[in-house]
This record gives structure tokens, C-alpha cells and sequence, in this order.
């Protein structure tokens, strides 16, 4: 995959969880994983390129936290509009 894209789980209606998936290759998988901010998992492969990140509490994430994760690990901020579906109610 060679563009990061959002995935939500949802339960009666809200978003229960999330998954942003940064590009990479498709028999990549995740070797370690790192704890970042409240609600934040980051997952990485053995080499230690980032994959994806984990969302645990996506009610509760801002675009500026998120955006902040992504530059500490040198990724391109992201627009309101890609987290949208977090806020689907």
C-alpha cells in the first residue's frame, strides 16, 4: 500500500476503536510496538519503519496530538478532514 488510510470500528453507532495505516509493503507486520500518547499504540516493523498506529480512544484524539505523533516520526501532517470519521456519530 502506498497511501496511509484510516479504518473504524464502530458499535452502536460511535467509533470504538481505529487503525491508521501508513504506507508499506503487504507482507510487512508488526514486530514491536510503542505506547505514545494517552489512547496511542504505533506499530514497527523490525527495521523500525512505522506501519500503522493504533487509535484506542479515538472520541478523545485531536487532530493536534495526531499531527504531532506523525511529525515526531517524520510523516506529513494530516487535514481535518482525514479524521472525520472518528467523528461520526
Amino acid at each position: 500500500m502506498n497511501e496511509s488510510y484510516l479504518e473504524v470500528t464502530f458499535r452502536h453507532g460511535r467509533p470504538l476503536a481505529a487503525y491508521f495505516s501508513l504506507p508499506r509493503r503487504p507482507q510487512d507486520r508488526s514486530h514491536r510496538t510503542k505506547r505514545v500518547e494517552p489512547g496511542l499504540i504505533i506499530d514497527f516493523r523490525r527495521d523500525g519503519t512505522p506501519i500503522g498506529i493504533e487509535i484506542l480512544a479515538p472520541e478523545k484524539l485531536t487532530l493536534a496530538v495526531f499531527n504531532r505523533v506523525l511529525r515526531n516520526l517524520g510523516l506529513p501532517a494530516l487535514k481535518r478532514a482525514d479524521l472525520a470519521p472518528l467523528r461520526a456519530v
